[in-house]
């Protein structure tokens, strides 16, 4: 049976809240109503099942990107927000996605403007775009909000794809090359255990060692299991924590290898991000607080968040920009070009291009240098766990001639 929360005012005025079941939405308020309460608010409390708590229920930005070109494409059409609503609700096929839209449609027709509705669900729509959508509707030009979200989530999309893309091939080299030592540990190295045993050679030390581990792995396996789990709990549980995060952000920002991917996908957020403001009439302060949480990186945030005091005193946005020192130099000077010629806005949508295509060339980049690099530390692992196995079956040999 469905679960309602509700709000009333009691016969004395007074506020109550307090949650009931009821078979529909109409028999609460005839309940409600019967106990000489007028009801406020009665909403339905979605009852999540514990199936539909994974990451494969989450919806993605390429999701949010295909909503905002669909609601856009339907206003133009003269669609209203209601009908366009229905629409996208009944031929969305996301299950949590599907019942988002069927919330923001049921608000809709309650009453609440379409931003009010999205800020409800602030776990699937940026905050980014539910602040657009309000000023949008401020200011009478949602459609066209809408579709520079749809278009700036697209491109938030491709890099986001291109950036899990380096990431790819090490992840699955590394799995691979730790599933080939487990077993090379616990089941080839224990056929050679009774040989070195009988044999009566003194094992040289590279062979006691490896007969260490394995007899570890194969008596200790859950320890190994327990400390692996341990240290990803308390990994999260650190990035998790405000200076945790920070902490990572910083290492990701000097990390030798990784350092130029990330200062270049930041530059193309940030530039793509402040350029869809602005085009859409944001003033350059109230877009710089916007800015500074759509860049993923909570370091590079807040040096934009002192910049924004700056240009409140007046300063141009490319001098405190040049000075956090986190933008290659190209940002802060194409900026400079928009604010002398007036076309900011379109300098930054041009710059935002460039640092995509310069995200595709850093992650071939850092491919190309990982994959033999991954390789060679494989073929060391396997190379020493092989002549460990094989320097006792020569000093047998030895032993017998």
């Amino acid at each position: 049976m469905p679960v309602y929360k509700f709000k009333v005012l009691t016969p004395n005025g007074a506020t109550l809240e307090g949650t009931e079941t009821a078979n529909t939405h109409g028999e609460m308020i005839v309940r409600l109503k019967e106990r000489q309460y007028y009801p406020v608010s009665v909403e339905e409390v979605i009852q999540k099942d514990i199936k539909d708590i994974n990451l494969l229920n989450k919806v993605s930005i390429k999701q949010i990107a295909v909503f905002g070109r669909q609601f856009s494409t339907m206003l133009n059409a003269g669609v209203t927000i209601v009908n366009t609503l229905d629409i996208l609700r009944q031929q969305t096929e996301h299950k949590k996605f599907k019942q988002v839209i069927s919330d923001l449609y049921e608000d809709v027709q309650k009453g609440y403007t379409f931003s009010e509705a999205m800020e409800k669900h602030n776990d699937v729509f940026p905050n980014l775009m539910t602040y657009m959508v309000a000023a949008g509707e401020a200011s009478g030009s949602l459609d066209v909000v809408m579709e520079r979200m749809a278009t700036h989530y697209e491109k938030e999309f491709k890099v986001n794809n291109k950036v899990k893309s380096a990431m790819v091939y090490p992840a699955v080299l590394s799995v691979v090359a730790t599933a080939v030592v487990v077993f090379l540990l616990t089941f080839v190295m224990p056929t050679f255990l009774s040989m070195f045993e009988g044999s009566g050679v003194p094992l040289p030390a590279p062979t006691r060692l490896l007969l260490a581990i394995s007899n570890s792995f194969r008596n200790f396996w859950y320890v190994y299991l327990l400390v692996i789990l341990a240290a990803v709990y308390l990994f999260k549980r650190f990035a998790s924590t405000p200076d945790g995060r920070r902490t990572i952000d910083r290492y990701k920002l000097r990390l030798p290898l990784y350092k130029g991917l990330t200062r270049k996908v930041i530059s193309a957020r940030f530039c793509r991000t402040l350029s869809t403001l602005l085009a859409s009439g944001i003033p350059l302060l109230q877009a710089m607080e916007n800015v500074a949480g759509a860049v993923g990186n909570t370091v590079v945030a807040d040096s934009i968040v002192d910049s924004k005091e700056d240009v409140r005193k007046g300063v141009a946005l490319s001098v405190p920009i040049r000075r956090t020192g986190y933008f290659p130099p190209m940002v802060d000077n194409m900026i400079k070009i928009g604010e002398e010629s007036g076309t900011l806005d379109d300098i930054l949508d041009k710059t935002a291009n460039f640092f995509d295509e310069e995200v595709e060339t850093e992650v071939q980049r850092l491919l190309t240098f990982m994959e033999p690099m991954m390789i060679v530390v494989m073929g060391v692992i396997v190379g020493f766990i092989v002549i460990s196995m094989m320097m006792p079956m020569f000093d047998m040999l030895k032993t017998v001639q």
